[in-house]
């Protein structure tokens, strides 16, 4: 019986998963979640400049980081300062792009809906 690398590969990734969904999410794995939630993604009012473009470089730069210290990470310690580093590093990327928008006349919008 032959076995096709895709096969193999599909049952790897698939124990792979049954092996990491039994592990209880990190607190800094949340509130970095949290804060992918909030990615802005569309430019504040429309306006594509060097600030938008510099918080997008930005949030890849550090999506690539994250996905590198978490491949390096040798215990729960440093998954934890992986985590942590990333959510920071979200929320100062977008309250900076915020600022300077703000300090141009551009407001971020917020809706809030009550029930």
């Amino acid at each position: 019986m032959t076995v096709s690398k895709f096969a193999l590969a599909l049952a790897a990734g698939v124990i792979a998963t049954t092996a990491q969904a039994t592990m209880p999410m990190l607190y800094e794995e949340a509130l970095a979640r949290s804060e992918e939630e909030r990615i802005i993604n569309a430019p504040i009012a429309g306006i594509e400049n060097k600030h938008w473009f510099n918080y997008r470089i930005d949030i890849a730069e550090a999506q690539k980081e994250l996905r590198s210290d978490l491949g390096k990470a040798d215990d729960v310690d440093d998954l934890r300062d992986a985590w942590e580093e990333y959510a920071e590093e979200l929320q100062e990327e977008r309250k900076h792009y915020v600022e300077e928008m703000a300090e141009r006349g551009y407001r971020m919008g917020t809706v809030t809906v009550v029930e």
